[in-house]
């Protein structure tokens, strides 16, 4: 046998390797990988596996050294308001009718683009800061928070928030599905961003203009979202108004579809959830701003048992006052435990799920929401030197029980690095900080307060 025999294997190009203690890769076998590395290219997942055979066998053309770390699927929030990171902490402790009719409509109604622009890059600081990569999101002006999320490098889907009574923003509900198609149009090539039909509840819509909004959601191909049963004060509404309950009221239209996603389900019954798992409708859960508002503890282990695609959000941060998924994903498992009497009930596993790949179910963009060869590269790290992550004996269980958002060290999307140990690398923090600032006062004059 002669040295020409043997043929040298050329070392497989990537864009980055990236190294970690741990890979919580949430695949369909739902592997943790130990000593584990990420090949990364054009932005996908290239190979997930034995970081020292990567190694071996990749050529990156840049590396990240995450020892210490671990890894795991960047949240998808399922359902957020961004732009209220401008009214956190303005009116808290009160019922969900008059929190929104007597405090947050009348200001909501003043606001400008400015405003919106600030409140918006707020939220994405915050969701990179705390591992958040994709978010669900509904309000005004919606290309406000587009451009924010997309100069962050965060994805969205965005909602144009319409009601069927007049407001600043829409004379009429139908003057709203004008600016869904333009809005749709201009983000038609921006890989990070996409669109929603969002009516805003069945209490605010009447039945046949949320009909002729999913009509609207079909012929552009596009999610259509709502919030539904958030509390009983809302059943009473809907009954008082239609003579039906909430998810009755989209049953009889027809309005109950893979294409829907439905925000809160707190106010549902036995009949109501299997109704809704046999349509194929999405539940996003949001514990922290239904305990808030004292709305209520929704089903969702009975959800999830009937095989209903539940997903998690934090809603918006004047009714959770965090945009932080790592909390209410704690939150959800633990109110899960005392509203189903079981301590077995919303594990941690299911909880990362909801947060991960069903949240991505919901935004109509299933591929997110894993670590996986083919998949998009959005991943965050968690520092485990911090003392609440030590000792590990099970990684899902720290993340969804210990860690708090805080320990996030590496923020991803789409193989980019957004955040990494303490600096941000697509926004003015600082600049922010000011412009934050100038917003509060604005508030403050707007409310009277």
């Amino acid at each position: 046998m002669h040295a020409s025999d043997f043929t040298a294997t050329a070392p497989l190009a990537c864009d980055l390797l990236v190294r970690a203690d741990a890979v919580i890769t949430q695949d369909d076998e739902r592997r943790v990988l130990t000593d584990a590395g990420v090949a990364v290219a054009d932005g996908l997942v290239l190979e997930v596996g034995d970081y020292a055979d990567l190694d071996a066998r990749y050529e990156p053309v840049q590396r990240l050294d995450m020892a210490g770390r671990m890894l795991l699927p960047g949240l998808v929030n399922g359902h957020t308001h961004l732009p209220m990171t401008l009214l956190r902490g303005f009116a808290d402790d009160l019922p969900l009718m008059d929190w929104l009719q007597e405090h947050i409509w009348p200001v909501e109604a003043q606001l400008d683009e400015e405003l919106l622009g600030i409140g918006a890059r707020l939220g994405c600081a915050e969701l990179i800061r705390t591992g958040c990569t994709a978010f669900l999101n509904g309000y005004f002006h919606e290309h406000v928070t587009g451009e924010a999320a997309s100069a962050c490098g965060l994805r969205a889907v965005l909602g144009e928030g319409f009601f069927a009574f007049p407001s600043p923003f829409f004379p009429t509900a139908e003057a709203c599905w004008e600016t869904i198609r333009t809005l749709q149009a201009r983000f038609a090539d921006d890989p990070l961003v996409r669109t929603a039909v969002t009516p805003h509840a069945a209490f605010t819509v009447p039945p046949e203009l949320l009909e002729a909004s999913y009509e609207l959601a079909e012929s552009l191909d596009i999610p259509w979202q709502t919030h539904l049963a958030e509390s009983p004060t809302e059943t009473s509404v809907c009954l008082g108004k239609y003579g039906m309950r909430p998810v009755e009221i989209l049953r009889t239209r027809g309005l109950l579809s893979p294409r829907v996603t439905l925000h809160h389900c707190v106010d549902v019954d036995e009949r109501e959830i299997a109704r809704l798992a046999a349509s194929g409708a999405n539940v996003v859960h949001n514990p922290a701003s239904n305990l808030k508002l004292c709305s209520g503890m929704s089903p969702v282990q009975d959800l999830l048992d009937a095989g209903v695609n539940v997903g998690l959000g934090t809603d918006g941060a004047s009714s959770n006052n965090q945009l932080n998924m790592f909390r209410d994903m704690g939150l959800a498992a633990l109110v899960g435990k005392v509203r189903h009497g079981d301590a077995s009930a919303v594990g941690a596993q299911t909880a990362l799920d909801m947060a991960t790949r069903n949240s991505a179910r919901c935004l109509g963009w299933p591929e997110l929401g894993r670590i996986e060869a083919g998949y998009p590269a959005d991943m965050i790290a968690l520092d485990l030197s911090s003392p609440n992550l030590m000792p590990v004996f099970n990684h899902v269980s720290h993340a969804v029980y210990a860690a708090t958002g805080m320990e996030v060290c590496m923020t991803m999307v789409a193989g980019e690095v957004l955040y990494l140990y303490g600096e941000f690398r697509t926004l003015d923090v600082g600049g922010l900080r000011r412009e934050a600032a100038r917003a509060a006062k604005w508030v403050r004059r707007a409310s009277g307060k």
